[in-house]
């Protein structure tokens, strides 16, 4: 799970144009949206076309997505439990 972890922090960054931020800056257990690592909705936008084109994992109820996107590590969990790539 460690190294899955690590790989969406270091996807998320290059997504999303995180200039300046390191892995190890994003704190796994805090919250992607507001006051963890500040998303907005278009960055939700990226992260369902990145879990999409890399682990082929489709959102079929938008709610679904405020669910999976909590965290890094709820992302990694959601995606280990239902890639398909």
């Amino acid at each position: 799970m460690e190294k899955l972890i690590l790989k969406l922090k270091e996807e998320i960054i290059e997504v999303l144009n995180l200039q300046d931020v390191k892995p190890a800056d994003i704190d796994e257990n805090a919250a992607l949206f507001g006051e963890g690592l500040g998303l907005d909705s278009i960055d939700a936008l990226e992260l369902i076309v990145l879990m999409e084109k890399n682990y082929g994992i489709k959102l079929k109820d938008p709610a679904q997505g405020k669910e999976i996107f909590k965290s890094v590590r709820v992302l990694a969990e959601y995606i280990a439990e239902n890639r398909t790539k």
